[in-house]
């Protein structure tokens, strides 16, 4: 298949190329090691967290109460949702908006989420807090960039399930990427 098949119908790019994918992969691995530093700290294997802007204002976030809601510190499960996103946006080729709408759509559910919840927090630290986390900051500005590039990818993804179903073709199977599906739709 060639390079312009691969793009979906109407666009006039694949949001599924690795030109696309790669810098939402890298910029997932770059929180998840931010996220997975500040994670040490609230399990307090490391005594200390970097701050250099904020005076003590990373340690009053990452121990306050909203941070110990769960039972696993909101670092920890910010670490996972990072690792959850770079693994969902590797697996998969550049046609995968429509061989794999189920990893994509995950991958745009994964991806949004997070974002909001990092932009919810970040809020939340002056509000509740008086203090800011400049660490918690830039994971919260990793999130969103992350979120146009895979919205992108998931409503081509959408677009393919909403021509299956003008088509008359099982989504459920092509959801999953059955081939037999695939070349009936495009």
């Amino acid at each position: 298949m060639s390079k312009k098949e691969a793009i979906p119908p109407g666009w006039s790019y694949n949001p599924a190329s690795w030109g696309q994918r790669l810098p939402i992969v890298i910029a997932a691995m770059v929180g998840f090691a931010i996220a997975a530093y500040m994670a040490l700290f609230q399990f307090k294997v490391i005594d200390t967290v970097w701050e250099p802007f904020f005076g003590d204002g990373s340690r009053k976030i990452l121990t306050s109460k909203t941070s110990q809601i769960l039972p696993i510190p909101d670092a920890a499960l910010g670490a996972l949702g990072y690792l959850v996103d770079a693994l969902a946006g590797v697996i998969g080729g550049v046609r995968r908006w429509r061989t794999m709408p189920w990893i994509v759509i995950a991958f745009g559910l994964a991806v949004g989420p997070l974002g909001f919840v990092s932009v919810l927090l970040v809020v939340l630290q002056p509000v509740l807090y008086d203090s800011w986390c400049t660490l918690c900051l830039s994971t919260a500005l990793i999130s969103v960039v992350m979120i146009g590039p895979a919205m992108d990818e998931m409503l081509a993804s959408l677009q393919y399930m909403k021509r299956v179903k003008d088509a008359n073709v099982s989504m459920w199977k092509a959801f999953w990427g059955y081939k037999e599906v695939q070349g009936k739709v495009l």
